[in-house]
């Protein structure tokens, strides 16, 4: 097909896109994500205005992507070694440490950004929040 012109780029794309959302275990974040809007809706005493409702969505998207990342990268030398979990995306090599770094800044990035569109004070505590969830990667080994 490579004479044609055609190119098995956009396959790759979908790949990588599939394998990023089985690394980060998407479903389990919708899964979680009624959780999150309940939370919402007690602090807000009601429906929170649909921007409201809309950062929340992304700063805890942000969050639990960048732990999700984070966690597989602290793994993967772990996950190699460990039968059920040697077909993991960056120990295959599916997806690559640079990639997933990249990913990891970008999630935080969205999770932090998110939080400071919500509020000054979620801003200021999106930072020890994310040294909490990326750190859990190291802490859940002795905790």
């Amino acid at each position: 097909m490579g004479g044609l012109g055609f190119s098995p780029a956009p396959r790759s794309v979908f790949r990588q896109f599939r394998e990023t959302l089985r690394m980060i275990q998407f479903e389990h974040t919708v899964f979680a994500l009624p959780f999150a809007l309940t939370g919402a809706v007690l602090a807000a005493r009601g429906i929170p205005p649909p921007a409201k409702i809309g950062w929340i969505l992304l700063a805890m998207m942000g969050a639990r992507s960048a732990a999700m990342t984070f966690n597989r990268l602290a793994d993967q030398a772990y996950d190699a070694r460990n039968p059920r979990t040697t077909g993991r995306a960056l120990v295959t090599g599916i997806l690559s440490r640079r990639f997933a770094w990249g990913f990891l800044l970008a999630a935080s990035v969205l999770f932090v950004l998110a939080a400071a569109r919500l509020n000054r004070l979620s801003f200021l505590l999106s930072f020890p929040v994310l040294i909490l969830i990326l750190g859990y990667s190291y802490t859940k080994r002795f905790t």
